[in-house]
């Protein structure tokens, strides 16, 4: 049931949107000079894919979790986009074409060992990664890779349509800070 509601909501982002898309991208432009950020990452069965989101880093930036990037490597711009979450809206993209979903586990990068088997003993990988969830909106990012598979993993094993929408207006609400970034 929530595929119907991921393609819903991710189509009717994308066409409404639209407008808004537009113009984040333009302001990236002059920001960064290259205002969509491609990403390798794990997905469902542990298959990558590549996530796309809008640039808040610095180009040239490493390819580690933002946990361990340095604060300086974060464009004032791209402080805005975290800080609102819109830098998260190219997702939608993802979520339409069924390598995401609206709600479930961050997806993580292939360097994070840790929490690549920590999930995978949860049968975390089972699932659709997400663009929010129950870890999210209780600011558990993956800096606690242990903590993090195992309430992915519980989020998991309950998840309703109700918590489905309920993490969604979390999110939406601002609810959640968004991964740590080192001073």
């Amino acid at each position: 049931m929530t595929r119907f509601f991921d393609i819903l909501f991710s189509a009717l982002g994308l066409l409404l949107g639209w407008p808004v898309l537009l113009l984040i991208t333009l302001i990236g432009l002059f920001d960064t000079g290259a205002p969509i950020f491609r990403q390798e990452r794990i997905g469902r069965f542990q298959k990558p894919f590549t996530l796309v989101k809008f640039r808040t880093m610095r180009p040239g930036t490493a390819s580690v979790a933002t946990h361990l990037a340095r604060s300086d490597a974060i464009t004032p711009w791209g402080r805005f986009l975290r800080r609102t979450k819109l830098d998260e809206l190219p997702q939608l993209w993802n979520v339409l074409k069924g390598e995401m979903s609206l709600v479930g586990p961050r997806p993580c990068l292939f360097n994070q060992n840790e929490l690549i088997a920590e999930r995978a003993r949860r049968g975390v990988f089972d699932a659709r990664p997400g663009i929010t969830g129950l870890a999210q909106v209780n600011e558990i990012d993956m800096s606690t890779p242990a903590l993090l598979a195992e309430t992915d993993a519980r989020m998991l094993q309950s998840l309703s349509v109700a918590d489905y929408f309920r993490y969604i207006l979390q999110t939406i609400a601002g609810k959640g800070s968004g991964d740590r970034v080192r001073s």
